[in-house]
């Protein structure tokens, strides 16, 4: 491609309103335009970039079986209401009407649609197991969309759904997508991790996510030293607790006059910030819960929402806390409740002895608190917190974190849209049998700004050679408009084209400085620069993206550098 032929259109300045580098730099390159809030026209030169995660995305689902097909991205209300997601799914949804006062929405995923074509087109377990992948434009009206393609409101995305006559069948599958996105990810040049997650508004029985490792990650994610192990910190654990210590204090009452937090009490007493309980108070679908977490832990709330009960809570206000337990916050405990109360322990905390918890009383706690002797043993324990960084994991190794983008998701959705939507089909002895479903998804567009967020400097863009609009750059430094240096151009040009490498050759006739400058910022990974010089040597002037100097080399030592032989 010559430069002089493309529209390429580069800034020096930084947009103010860009709050991320991938935002930042994906402006300052021109490979994205804003035409709305969220709503973005892709550049040709970003589009480059789009359409080499989306063949690499492609190559792999293909690969592993999966067979494309491309779905309606306006869907009628009728399928919503059959799965109950048409109120449920919220304001994401953007909804419309035809002439007709029909009411549509614009795709935010595809398993209503889907499984409708399945039910339809699948009669028979021997058309089993099939999966349908798409790579199509999304739309999910953010309530505040940010970060540019981050968070954008609409998005391109490769969506999967797989159908399946068993359970087993279903969780070979999920293993074989599993597989196939580790090989996306892989061959993108990208440093991510797999981790557990929760299914969250698309539900199932079994999800994994994967993420781009970068600083700037909205995700925090939990790792073990140990093993492999790595999930969500929304999903994370901890390794158990031993056994409770037997009671060795008496139970008694501490004044805390103005003591309202752990961290006051534990600083007040003199005592490790570990042996103190919070108590957070919430209202479930069976009333009134007291949570209870050790002193320097905090509530997780998708952990919490898993207890029975708890599905759908809600933080409890004063009065409500002045009912049962009869005092302000920053007092409470499960001791002395004035109405019966259901009380949730953390396993760290049902493991504890000689704890200290509020007295449900203004100015008061309980130093020496022990299970079964001075509060009866808790309704529910569960594990209700967040982990740290430094706790022991299951494996024996030590939990660490990071943050992470997520750019894929895998779901075993089991029966719940099949069952809701009638998807069947006639197993070996003729009866009707509810299929089972999988659902794979990944974030074409938001891997562009997870690549940058992981691959950049000071002078811009670091693509992974598997996703950088081109791989070389040929620069041309030729004032006097040198005929042997032209000559050596056209060569050079030619020569790697004929080797099947994707070149560019910047022959704008800028001047060296903003020439460079352009081909780092847009992340070229290889520079080969032409100059009269060099010529008159026999040498190019080579420079990886990442290195920190140029070298002068033969042809031979280039083509060596390039991976051409």
């Amino acid at each position: 491609m010559r430069l002089s032929r493309f529209h390429l259109s580069t800034s020096k300045e930084t947009p103010a309103d860009a709050e991320i580098v991938s935002h930042q730099l994906m402006l300052r390159t021109g490979m994205i335009r804003k035409l709305a809030a969220g709503i973005y026209t892709w550049s040709p030169l970003g589009l480059r970039v789009l359409r080499k995660v989306e063949a690499v995305v492609r190559e792999e689902m293909n690969a592993a079986g999966a067979i494309e097909v491309l779905m309606p991205s306006i869907q009628p209300q009728e399928l919503w209401e059959e799965t109950d997601r048409w109120a449920k799914f919220g304001g994401q949804l953007l909804k419309i009407r035809d002439r007709k006062d029909g009411a549509f929405c614009y795709g935010p995923t595809h398993e209503e649609v889907i499984t409708d074509f399945a039910r339809n087109e699948l009669k028979s377990y021997k058309q089993l197991p099939l999966n349908f992948y798409q790579i199509q434009t999304k739309f999910r009206d953010e309530i505040r969309p940010r970060f540019g393609v981050m968070r954008a409101r609409e998005f391109l995305m490769k969506d999967a759904y797989s159908f399946h006559l068993s359970e087993d069948d279903l969780a070979r599958e999920y293993e074989n997508m599993k597989a196939a996105y580790t090989r996306i990810f892989t061959r993108l040049g990208l440093a991510f991790r797999a981790v557990q997650a929760d299914s969250g508004a698309i539900g199932g029985d079994a999800s994994q996510e994967f993420h781009v490792l970068a600083e700037s990650g909205e995700d925090a994610l939990a790792f073990s030293t140990g093993s492999d192990y790595a999930a969500n910190v929304e999903t994370a654990q901890a390794a158990a607790p031993g056994p409770r210590p037997a009671a060795a204090e008496t139970l008694r009452k501490v004044d805390t006059p103005t003591q309202k937090t752990c961290e006051e009490v534990a600083a007040l007493m003199g005592i490790p910030l570990q042996r103190t309980v919070k108590s957070v108070a919430v209202i479930g679908e069976d009333g009134f819960v007291l949570a209870l977490v050790r002193g320097d832990h905090s509530v997780n709330e998708i952990k919490l929402a898993k207890v029975a009960g708890l599905t759908e809570y809600r933080p409890a206000g004063e009065a409500e806390i002045l009912e049962h337990l009869g005092s302000e916050p920053g007092f409470l405990g499960p001791l002395g409740a004035k109405k019966p109360i259901r009380v949730v322990a953390d396993r760290e905390v049902a493991a504890m002895a000689d704890f200290v918890v509020g007295a449900n009383e203004a100015g008061y706690h309980l130093a020496g608190v022990n299970w079964g002797r001075d509060l009866a043993e808790p309704d529910v324990v569960a594990d209700i917190r967040s982990v740290l960084a430094g706790d022991r994991a299951a494996d024996g190794g030590e939990i660490k974190l990071a943050r992470g983008i997520e750019v894929g998701h895998v779901f075993q959705l089991g029966q719940k849209y099949a069952k809701a939507m009638g998807a069947t089909v006639l197993d070996e002895q003729g009866k009707s049998q509810v299929m089972h479903m999988g659902c794979y998804g990944i974030g074409v567009s938001r891997i562009v700004a997870a690549a940058i967020e992981q691959n950049f400097d000071d002078r811009g863009i670091c693509w992974p050679e598997p996703m950088a609009p081109w791989r070389v750059a040929i620069c041309v430094i030729n004032p006097k408009n040198d005929a042997a240096v032209n000559q050596v151009v056209e060569q050079l040009y030619a020569d790697l084209q004929a080797a099947g490498v994707d070149v560019l050759w910047d022959d704008r006739g800028l001047r060296p400085g903003p020439m460079f400058a352009d081909m780092e910022l847009i992340g070229i990974p290889h520079r080969i620069v032409v100059s009269e010089r060099g010529v008159q040597a026999g040498t190019f002037e080579y420079r990886s993206r990442r290195a920190e100097a140029a070298e002068a080399l033969s042809r031979e030592d280039v083509w060596q550098r390039l991976g051409l032989g």
